[in-house]
């Protein structure tokens, strides 16, 4: 009889303890969600800035080809052709850093005829070759070069920069200024403060023409003193940006 009111008052103190600890805890909680309710209003906007360069380098990627009854004959063919290609390169004053080897590939070569089983005609070995050409008068010449020691794939020219920091630099600038404007011409039209950024992000691309076959006239293939004549055009940097402005009523 004596521990029955004890049994009843344990309970009864737990749960005052759980209340007292509870109460700010829940206080603070009601306080985190009003501070969300009540964010300030904000502007999301993007811009971008774009700059046109010069090209300082050139990429020709060109290919030997060769056929033969046997893989062992087509790599050994290629081999050849291509060492003679590389000393070319060389006489043209191609850095050896300049030169890379994009693809080395033996693939054996099929005759196919109604009604039978494909005939081996022999094999087909393909090297592939990037080159950089960092003086852009020497870009056709190059081009040339290659082709009179053995190069009888080029797929094309393409231009790019060395250094594309101070063209983006500028993009940036660019960007940003853009941005403010319109983040300034938003906040007048809606008659509200425009406030400090919350936060930005960006985006970097750069433009360049599509590789260009290499073609060369007959004229030119007629005369020792013709050549390849190339034209590099320019380049497109461009930066993209996302900004986030908070807005004052």
């Amino acid at each position: 009889m004596n521990r029955s009111p004890l049994r009843l008052l344990m309970p009864m103190a737990a749960a005052l303890a759980l209340t007292s600890v509870s109460a700010p805890a829940l206080a603070q909680s009601m306080g985190d969600a009003s501070h969300h309710m009540m964010a300030p209003p904000n502007l999301s906007l993007s811009a971008y800035g774009e700059v046109k360069v010069a090209p300082d380098k050139a990429m020709i990627n060109f290919g030997v080809m060769t056929e033969a009854a046997t893989a062992e004959e087509a790599m050994q063919q290629n081999a050849e052709r291509m060492n003679r290609v590389m000393a070319a390169l060389r006489r043209a004053g191609i850095a050896e850093r300049d030169i890379q080897t994009s693809g080395l590939n033996l693939s054996p070569q099929y005759d196919y005829q109604p009604d039978q089983p494909p005939r081996l005609r022999g094999y087909q070995a393909v090297n592939r070759v990037t080159v950089t050409v960092r003086d852009l008068e020497r870009v056709g010449s190059t081009a040339d070069a290659v082709v009179s020691a053995g190069v009888n794939q080029i797929d094309g020219i393409s231009f790019g920069l060395t250094d594309r920091t101070a063209a983006e630099d500028q993009a940036r600038r660019l960007a940003v200024r853009d941005l403010q404007r319109k983040a300034s011409l938003y906040a007048e039209a809606l008659g509200v403060q425009l406030g400090g950024i919350r936060g930005l992000n960006e985006g970097t691309s750069m433009s360049v023409s599509p590789p260009m076959p290499y073609a060369r006239g007959m004229a030119a293939m007629e005369s020792a003193d013709a050549g390849t004549s190339v034209a590099p055009g320019e380049l497109t940097v461009r930066v993209d940006i996302t900004g986030i402005y908070d807005l004052n009523r």
